[in-house]
């Protein structure tokens, strides 16, 4: 279901939404809309429903349904609280993380659409408390996992889920987290990025052993500071999108972790962020139940606090970095 809000009205920027302002059940409507990724294979926007239990697939050209799968329950191919998502484009795999059953799902964009799970409820060093973020690591064909709880990266071989080792643990100094949320990997820099959420601040890890590089980021309101940082991805040109939850606002870094702009015009709480190489749109939901997408480098305004929508921008009218219009407070 699309909503095409008046572009005048919200912003100029604005190409089309999806959903409406009130939570929904029926298909192109949310309820609690969290983990995002990008088929660009198929120009489809995968968004994980959480309140509807549920994935649910949308065009990223006119933003209209396209397809679901999930539902409720304890079985194989079933949602409790379902999270984090990631494409495998090498595999044609979607992985997607169920935090109420403890186990990653692998589904086939075909149908019938579910293909396998992998249980994180064993013992040690597999067993999860709190997974929440994912990515794939094609270069080394492995899935790393961002456990919350445990303040741990998990990685297994995206071949048979085997696992493999882990990094982290609980603390503030260089290989250490407080309560991690999201991750992306800069495939050009062979590198990990985390938001270390907690600590207010990103982490930036070597892809090859998860070996700590820099970090980037503290407490505050200013531009370039973060206050519980949460979703994060990576633009075309390495610039790292983060979702600065607390502070109602996306920001923009080079890929050495300098400030380049900031946007919070109705940015309500963002909370997950996911980027199309191929047209140039960044998706970002919320804690307060929205999802939205926005030109390359920019979020776009969202429409309401408690709405359920998901807006798409232009690449082409999207502003430069030095945008005096888009600096943060």
């Amino acid at each position: 279901m699309s909503n095409n809000i008046d572009r005048e009205a919200v912003d100029a920027r604005i190409a089309f939404s999806i959903g409406t302002e009130q939570r929904g059940h029926a298909d192109g409507l949310f309820n609690a809309p969290r983990g995002l990724a990008f088929d660009h294979h198929r120009g489809l926007l995968y968004v994980v429903d959480v309140g509807n239990y549920r994935v649910q697939a949308f065009s990223c050209d006119d933003g209209s349904f396209v397809s679901k799968f999930g539902s409720r329950g304890l079985q194989p191919g079933q949602f409790q609280l379902s999270w984090g998502l990631a494409i495998d484009h090498d595999h044609d795999r979607i992985f997607n993380i169920d935090i109420g059953n403890n186990v990653v799902l692998s589904w086939s964009p075909s149908e019938p659409p579910f293909v396998s799970w992998l249980n994180l409820q064993g013992s040690e060093p597999l067993q999860l408390s709190f997974p929440q973020g994912i990515a794939i690591d094609k270069h080394h064909r492995r899935i790393i996992i961002v456990d919350r709880s445990s303040n741990r990266l998990l990685f297994l071989s995206s071949v048979d889920l085997s696992f493999l080792f882990s990094v982290g643990e609980q603390g503030s100094r260089p290989g250490e987290f407080f309560y991690p949320s999201s991750i992306a990997i800069d495939d050009d820099r062979h590198r990990i990025i985390v938001t270390d959420t907690n600590n207010h601040r990103v982490r930036v890890l070597s892809l090859i052993d998860g070996s700590f590089l820099f970090e980037f980021g503290s407490y505050g309101k200013q531009s370039g500071e973060l206050w519980s940082p949460r979703g994060v991805c990576i633009d075309n040109q390495g610039r790292i999108i983060v979702a600065d939850s607390n502070n109602d606002r996306l920001q923009a870094f080079t890929h050495e972790g300098h400030h380049i702009s900031s946007f919070d015009r109705g940015c309500r709480n963002p909370f997950c962020v996911a980027f199309d190489e191929h047209r140039g749109l960044i998706a970002f939901s919320s804690a307060c139940d929205w999802s939205q997408s926005m030109a390359h480098r920019y979020v776009v305004r969202v429409a309401a606090r408690s709405s359920s929508i998901c807006t798409i921008m232009d690449q082409a009218s999207g502003l430069d970095d030095d945008d005096d219009s888009i600096a943060g407070r």
